[in-house]
């Protein structure tokens, strides 16, 4: 996608990727979808907790991408900006890293 185009956008550095992580969420809803049915039919725990696993798993990777393409669009064009929006981008990244660390 052109970056005039992404500018328009809001300028969200994964709107170039956006069928794709919309492809990958409803996936992940999916597998959520399967685990209440799990669950509801009284399915063994260790197989709800290997379904739960990919899940998180799927959901890590969505986090990483958004992370990626935040750094490498959102953070550079801040540095660009100046001193102040670039460290406030990357004040902003290390927050996000710390929460997806936690989670």
């Amino acid at each position: 996608m052109p970056e005039e185009d992404i500018m328009d956008h809001g300028g969200h550095g994964y709107i170039g990727n956006k069928d794709d992580y919309l492809r990958r969420l409803r996936r992940i809803e999916g597998q959520a979808r399967g685990l209440q049915r799990m669950v509801d039919e009284e399915k063994y725990c260790i197989d709800i907790l290997t379904q739960v696993s990919a899940m998180t798993k799927a959901l890590h990777a969505v986090s990483l991408g958004l992370l990626e393409e935040h750094m490498n669009h959102c953070v550079v064009r801040a540095a660009q900006e100046g001193d102040a929006e670039g460290k406030a981008k990357v004040d902003e990244a290390v927050q996000a890293i710390a929460r997806l660390v936690k989670s």
